[in-house]
């Protein structure tokens, strides 16, 4: 067995151990491949992992960026209060429709709003659509924009606000400014290196996703 066919069963060793079957999840991860969406959602591990993060902070306002299909939305969205709200925003219009009915599926359309659009020309409307600020904010969308989206974040936030953003360690590469996507990430990791307002680390994750990691912050 090689390391990338272990790295996936202990993925599914957890997976089968700590998780309860949920047919819901399974179904729009179905939905998603057979919608020719690419299969980059976070895995059910980390799904979950998201999900306990936003019970942790008591999160009632929750901002995505970057929705897909929507999976990741669905477990923060099951994670907020009957009162919370999550917004979540999406680039491709064919996305955003798969998403949106990923949403109403597992019945968090009253929850969950998906908006469609260059998140940065959606991120300035939000305040006065009153949404901000956020108690929690998860950015997982194009990679040379992630200096951009810690600004929007930071100015989103308030005390307490965590903040993760997904593929920071792109295999590896992070610490080789090769491609536009490490440089991205690596102007973010520097930006948060000189924040004085955010306390933040990174981990490096495997498993059925391959060598990646988070990073993890709590604004101050």
């Amino acid at each position: 067995m090689n390391i990338s066919e272990k790295m996936n069963d202990i993925d599914l060793y957890f997976k089968e151990k700590l998780h309860t079957s949920d047919p819901v999840l399974e179904s729009i991860l179905r939905a998603n491949k057979e919608a020719g969406l690419p299969a980059i959602d976070v895995a059910p591990n980390q799904g979950k992992w998201l999900y306990l993060l936003a019970k942790l902070s008591g999160a009632k306002n929750i901002l995505e960026i970057g929705t897909l299909g929507g999976y990741s939305s669905i477990w923060l969205g099951r994670a907020l209060p009957e009162e919370g709200r999550l917004v979540t925003l999406e680039l491709d219009p064919v996305h955003a429709n798969v998403a949106v009915e990923n949403i109403r599926k597992a019945g968090l359309e009253n929850k969950v709003e998906v908006m469609v659009g260059p998140a940065l020309d959606t991120l300035p409307t939000l305040k006065e659509k009153g949404f901000a600020p956020f108690d929690f904010i998860f950015i997982d969308a194009d990679k040379p924009n992630y200096p951009n989206y810690l600004k929007w974040a930071m100015n989103y936030s308030k005390s307490g606000t965590v903040v993760v953003a997904d593929n920071v360690v792109r295999k590896g590469r992070v610490i080789d400014a090769e491609d536009e996507s490490v440089q991205g990430i690596r102007e973010f990791i520097d930006l948060l290196s000189v924040e004085s307002r955010i306390d933040s680390t990174a981990v490096q994750t495997v498993g059925s996703k391959g060598y990646d990691g988070f990073v993890l912050g709590i604004v101050k």
